[in-house]
């Protein structure tokens, strides 16, 4: 049985393109693989955040985590900053990386830009990404497209440690759904749909009531062709809009290229609200009664208490490793 991590920050309400781009894959993989889903609150703090609505947002991804799928008796739900040995892996793993090729990160280079007093958190949070990975001898890592270049790093100190120290470590393979892996901005369709827009107009969120989901496709960019065709590159508004669809309904985006032929896009758009709706009335409903009960609370606890038995051997095998601590002696 493989075993999986994946890793989401609790920084803002996830979007479809979140439960699309990998939640949803997420409830498939517990079945017959081994997996650990870990809301990275410790990443969260790479950038200023308001701590009572930190508190909120982890408290509120949990509960969406579960009330999109996850089973706690198939996989362990947990919270990073609730597992020390995150921590104390991410500084083993920040003495073997280099300067230079933090720097070289495209997401640093992004949030870094054009600021005064920037985080040293935000150079170094890498390591502490490959840590999480590392702790559970994670075979398979879900993302989307733009997270590559961090799991890259991920596999390369991963291979570094085994070299210079033991082979302790696996080395993990990347995995990027075919279909839904990259949803983009409604108002801006060459960018990724993102949490932190600013245009609200941009992002579809999964607590968003039906009214706001069917304004928002309504009024997402599109073209004046008119025709419903996969084509990213000339027809990027409508692409996404399929993608989309065909994430939430299941259909091919053949088959929806075939269904509105000569219907114009008032129709598709009509059905793609449609369709976005009814995958997210159950999610929503679920998670209101999850949101303050002691249910919820109970399923982290022992989701730590899981993932800290297995994170602390595999903590206690890279110390020895690298000849921290100490040896006691035999009486």
């Amino acid at each position: 049985m493989k075993t999986i991590f994946s890793g989401i920050q609790p920084s803002g309400t996830l979007t479809i393109g979140n439960y699309l781009g990998a939640m949803k894959h997420f409830v498939d993989l517990q079945d017959d693989s081994n997996c650990y889903f870990c809301i990275v609150d410790e990443h969260a703090i790479t950038v200023p955040q308001d701590r009572l609505k930190l508190r909120d947002n982890i408290r509120s991804l949990a509960a969406l985590y579960l009330a999109s799928g996850i089973n706690p008796e198939k996989a362990t739900l947990f919270i990073q900053s609730e597992v020390s040995a995150h921590t104390q892996l991410g500084w083993m793993m920040q003495s073997i990386s280099y300067i230079g090729e933090l720097e070289r990160m495209t997401q640093f280079k992004d949030k870094s830009s054009g600021k005064e007093g920037v985080s040293s958190s935000l150079l170094t949070y890498p390591p502490l990404m490959a840590a999480d990975i590392l702790l559970y001898s994670t075979d398979i890592v879900p993302v989307g497209d733009d997270q590559k270049q961090h799991l890259e790093l991920t596999r390369n100190l991963a291979q570094r440690f085994n070299n210079k120290y033991n082979d302790i470590f696996t080395i993990p393979d990347i995995s990027i759904p075919k279909v839904g892996a990259r949803i983009m901005s409604l108002q801006e369709p060459t960018k990724k749909m993102s949490k932190s827009d600013e245009n609200q107009k941009a992002s579809i969120f999964m607590l968003d009531d039906e009214k706001k989901i069917e304004k928002k496709i309504k009024s997402a960019v599109t073209d004046s062709e008119g025709i419903v065709k996969f084509d990213k590159e000339n027809k990027p508004g409508i692409s996404n809009l399929m993608t989309i669809h065909a994430s939430c309904s299941g259909e091919s985006l053949e088959e929806l290229e075939a269904r509105y032929k000569n219907k114009g896009y008032g129709e598709f758009k009509q059905d793609t609200a449609n369709a976005v709706i009814q995958t997210l009335k159950p999610i929503q409903e679920r998670y209101y009664e999850l949101l303050d009960s002691q249910e919820l609370d109970e399923i982290l606890d022992d989701g730590a208490e899981k993932a800290s038995f297995v994170a602390n051997k595999m903590l206690a095998k890279a110390k020895k490793a690298m000849g921290l601590g100490r040896v006691k002696k035999k009486k």
